[in-house]
């Protein structure tokens, strides 16, 4: 083999990353269950004292010089489905925006362009609203400029009365670009200071949403409140050190008494050193110095022997400003909030915390600001009256700063504002976070002001969006929400667990049986496989999910294909009489483009479920991913470095290929598959014909939740229900006639209640309407039941439209690309036709086997993870298709006076084995998810069971025939030959 030396290398290096990856994983798991065991009291677990024992390692080192946020940020995290949570899509409303730039017109025209765009909406969701309000504007008065309604002052210097509506437009889609990144910076901010561990937050691309994701989430209705409320733009006022130094003084005091009466005479003797060690040094004229001095003097009378712990200067210890470590930021806000603090404290002076941390000297410290700001106290200035700001280079002083521009009536508070605080800061306040505090060097009158500092120029462009959140309103909401509860999580998981296991069992005692010592290679290498895997997973942050795990059992059974393609190989140059190093050798070398075509078009497939996916299918890509990567690196190199390695120990005689089971096993197949395909044409157009019929009979394909919209409940019971009976009792009387579907889900106490009922309506109301409809009706007649939400999803209709378009458009692309891709390899269209026309009656075929299902008692629903499955089961079928192909023409380039004809029927022989030994085992590994994996995967693996069989069954029956009834039948009328008096094909190896 060549290049041995650097992929040993690359093997390794490879394998060390995971490692370390992993280990960190394991630290991060092994400090939870410290916290747990820290938290619990008598089998209960308190969920704040475990939470607080986390938040004091947060930042402390765990592993080497890592700290547990370190080691946190780098763990194999594991998606809501198996750890319970939150996931929500927001929507940036672009009406909001339209109207806040044309400073809320009363124009007819304009208002008539508005009301008919959003009309217009409904039908056309995958399309942008402002392209929609151009259109009608341009409908309802072709002759009319838009620049007559958008050039006002809240757009001054963008859009002047003479600009081209193709300008306007530029401008209010410019605008509307810049509304979403700053109500995606908002929420992240709100997120990240929500508490929760491992958050997640990404636009999703070309669209205007935003997805959030919250781990181990308890109380959805504050998120809710919490990602859907109005950006809150302000300027205070901020006291200076002088003013409120006295108050700290007296705070401290008191706090100080507090601690030493209830600390014992002897515990307090022994803090003298902790003492000064928390003391700060070096500063002398800092507040936390001055407050160390004045509290240990109070103190002193009390308990001369030994000076005492001073609370506020053991936690003010930012260097040269009034703020805490990172780490203290939970233990100051308790302080703050207490009746001592409140009490001592003026009623107008407010702490506020600063937006972002500053390092200094490796330690990360967030800024405490004094607000002069009551409880019930308006801003001076409110964020309505920024009509722009900008963040550049000032050209005078090359430094970063930042420029804004208020209305009139901002303009005239400003200078007021800015008269009565000169030589003072002014703080810049967003949903009562500083962003920034300047300070005032004179009066400013014309509302024109800069803002000048130490940050870069990114740090002034995020400041500038900010100002302007208060310009221009972007309002957002929940268009997709998905609730799961820790107990469907932990039940999730256990699932995925032995879905994982008793796949893996299953091939690897299949590779043991039928290929002896060489199969115990393939089971070492499959082990090795997921294990990196695992491992890319961790070291990318990626978390892990159901669907994800789903993906990892086909990538696991897939990676066993390449191992059987080679093994077949060497089995067969065995056979035609070479040596086992030779054999070995040819095995490799002729197997390895078929497997490089096979894994091409899996990644193909992943690429583009990436990108059209979102949430579980997404996870489930980067899974097949990662495993085309992973399973090509170990099955062809890793698996031959062992292989070559045993051989040249002497192990030759020891290492065999099959077994007395496996040994005569699909020999001298010579089955007349191409003579049948007439048969298999029909069948398929039959078994075709009445799945479509019965699903016209239905009123439909059997749509999920994701591609019709609606909302969605799993509801527990304390005893089994009668499904059919809850869903005529919400239909008639709770859910006013709208569509409802009730299944059992997992066991028959437990409930998957869908409603179409308002799903129109997408506002948080509506959501509260529908679910206390659901339990009105449940508790009329199950109230004895005890009948329990665990888990609820909403998908909105835009969502919804969206989905179905991707769906559409992902199978699209990916018979194209397929296309595309084998007529590359190949150079013959007749074989990329043939093998998208097989592919495609795969996936009919897997459309079809649902309403047949149905009509049979099995009632599977067409959702996300179905399209899933069905562009799964287009890769498993090229793979075989590839394969076969593969051999057709290496048997066309070796026996170049036969004909397409004749060698078509040796091929798929000759490749029969491989064929149902891939069958077999990813059929088995199937099975094992159907049984195992839980209703979550149960569409997707009867989906993928009935895609399995029939695509085996095209790959043999449909692909390679239809390529005989073009382009090989013109071949044998051009050569003028016949298959009777051919010439004898030679299959022999060729040295």
């Amino acid at each position: 083999m060549r290049n041995k030396g650097l992929i040993i290398t690359l093997t390794v290096l490879v394998s060390v990353l995971c490692l370390y990856f992993l280990s960190l994983t394991l630290v991060s798991r092994g400090v939870q269950r410290d916290a747990a065991r820290y938290a619990s009291r008598s089998g209960q677990l308190n969920e704040k004292q475990r939470q607080h024992y986390l938040d004091s390692v947060w930042r402390a080192p765990v592993f080497g010089p890592l700290t547990y946020k370190e080691v946190r940020q780098s763990e194999l995290g594991l998606g809501l489905d198996l750890n319970g949570g939150m996931h929500l899509t927001m929507e940036v409303s672009p009406v909001e925006i339209v109207r806040a730039m044309s400073g809320n017109s009363k124009d007819p025209v304009f208002n008539k362009a508005m009301a008919q765009a959003q009309e217009l909406r409904k039908t056309n969701p995958s399309t942008p609203f402002t392209t929609l309000f151009a259109q009608s504007f341009q409908q309802i008065a072709p002759n009319d400029k838009l620049a007559r309604i958008f050039a006002n002052t809240t757009n001054k210097g963008a859009i002047d009365i003479n600009a081209s509506n193709e300008k306007v437009m530029s401008e209010i889609n410019k605008q509307e670009e810049e509304a979403i990144d700053r109500s995606f910076n908002i929420l992240r901010n709100r997120i990240d200071k929500f508490g929760t561990s491992q958050p997640n937050i990404q636009r999703v691309k070309g669209t205007g949403r935003i997805q959030i994701e919250l781990p181990g989430v308890d109380n959805p209705d504050r998120v809710r409140k919490l990602v859907q409320g109005q950006a809150k733009l302000e300027f205070w006022e901020v006291w200076r050190q002088d003013e409120f130094a006295p108050y700290l003084n007296q705070l401290a005091q008191v706090l100080n008494a507090q601690e030493q009466a209830a600390a014992p005479a002897a515990k307090a003797a022994t803090d003298t050193t902790a003492t000064a060690a928390a003391t700060p040094a070096g500063d002398s004229t800092s507040l936390a110095s001055q407050l160390a001095k004045k509290g240990t003097k109070a103190t002193a009378t009390a308990d001369s022997a030994a000076p005492q712990k001073n609370v506020l200067a053991s936690l003010f210890t930012m260097p040269g400003k009034l703020g805490v470590n990172l780490r203290d930021t939970a233990r100051m806000n308790a302080i703050l909030r207490s009746p001592e603090t409140r009490g001592v404290l003026p009623s107008n002076l407010t702490f506020l915390w600063g937006a972002k941390p500053e390092e200094i000297s490796g330690q990360e410290y967030l800024e405490l600001y004094p607000i002069r700001k009551g409880s019930a106290t308006e801003a001076p200035i409110g964020g309505e009256v920024i009509s722009d700001a900008n963040g550049d280079i000032d050209p005078m002083s090359g430094r970063a700063e930042v420029t804004m521009q208020m209305n009139p009536t901002g303009a005239r508070k400003w200078q007021r504002l800015t008269a009565a605080n000169i030589g003072r800061q002014i703080a810049i306040v967003l949903d009562d976070y500083v962003y920034s505090a300047p300070n005032v060097q004179s009066e400013i009158a014309g509302g024109n002001s800069s803002i000048s500092g130490n940050f870069q120029i990114e740090e002034a462009k995020d400041l500038a969006n900010i100002l302007k959140a208060g310009k221009l309103p972007a309002p957002t909401r929940i268009v997709e929400e998905a609730v799961v509860g820790p107990s469907l999580g932990r039940e999730a998981t256990n699932q995925g667990l032995f879905s994982v296991i008793g796949g893996l069992a299953i091939i690897m005692l299949f590779m043991a049986v039928y290929y002896g010592r060489a199969g115990l290679v393939a089971d070492a290498v499959l082990l090795f496989n997921l294990f990196l895997i695992m491992g890319v997973l961790a070291n990318f942050q990626f978390a892990l999910t159901l669907p994800g795990i789903a993906g990892l059992l086909l990538v696991i059974a897939a990676s066993v294909d390449a191992n059987v393609l080679i093994f077949e190989r060497i089995r067969e140059e065995l056979d035609h009489g070479l040596q086992p190093t030779d054999a070995i050798n040819k095995g490799y070398s002729r197997a390895t483009t078929a497997i490089f075509d096979s894994n091409v078009t899996q990644l193909i497939i992943a690429v583009i479920l990436g990108f059209f996916g979102t949430g579980p299918v997404q996870n489930f890509a980067i899974t097949l991913g990662i495993g085309v990567f992973t399973s090509f690196l170990s099955a062809v190199y890793v698996s031959r470095l062992i292989i070559e390695r045993m051989v040249k120990n002497g192990s030759t005689k020891s290492l065999s290929f099959s077994t007395p089971i496996s040994r005569n096993l699909f020999k001298n197949i010579n089955l007349d598959i191409v003579g049948k395909r007439k048969i298999a044409y029909t069948l398929s157009t039959v078994f075709i014909l009445i799945g479509f019929g019965l699903m016209y009979q239905q009123g439909g394909p059997n749509l999920g939740v994701d591609f019709r919209g609606g909302r969605e409940y799993i509801v527990n019971f304390s005893k089994p229900v009668v499904a059919s009976d809850v869903r005529d009792l919400l239909t008639q009387d709770y859910f006013g006639g709208a569509g409802t579907e009730v299944k059992t889900f997992g066991a028959e106490s437990r409930l998957r209640i869908t409603t179409g009922y308002l799903a129109a309506d997408e506002s948080a109301d509506a959501d509260k309407q529908v679910e206390a409809a659901m339990f009105k009706g449940l508790n009329t007649k199950y109230s004895a039941l005890n009948p329990t939400k665990v888990s609820s999803s909403k998908v909105g209709a835009t969502i919804a439209d969206d989905i179905k378009r991707t769906s559409v458009l992902s199978l699209g692309l990916t018979l194209l690309a397929i296309f595309v891709y084998v007529l590359f390899r190949f150079e013959k269209w007749q074989y990329s036709m043939a093998a998208v026309v097989a592919l495609f009656h795969d996936a009919l075929i897997v459309i079809a086997s649902f309403p047949i299902a149905r009509a049979l008692g099995l009632n599977y629903e067409m959702d996300q993870v179905f399209v899933a499955a069905v562009l799964t089961t287009i890769g498993f079928s090229m793979n075989d298709t590839i394969v076969i192909y593969d051999r057709i023409r290496e048997y066309l380039r070796e026996n170049k006076h036969l004909t397409f004809a004749q060698v078509v029927n040796p091929a798929l022989n000759s490749t029969f084995s491989r064929t149902m030994i891939t069958f077999t085992t990813v059929f088995l590994v199937m099975v094992v998810l159907y049984v195992f994996g839980g209703e979550t995967l149960r569409s997707f693996s009867f989906a993928m069971i009935i895609g399995i069989i029939f695509g085996t069954y095209s790959s043999l029956y449909i692909a390679a025939p239809l390529i005989l009834d073009t382009y090989g039948r013109k071949e044998k009328e051009r050569l003028n030959t016949s298959e009777a008096g051919a010439p004898k094909l030679n299959t022999a190896a060729q040295a």
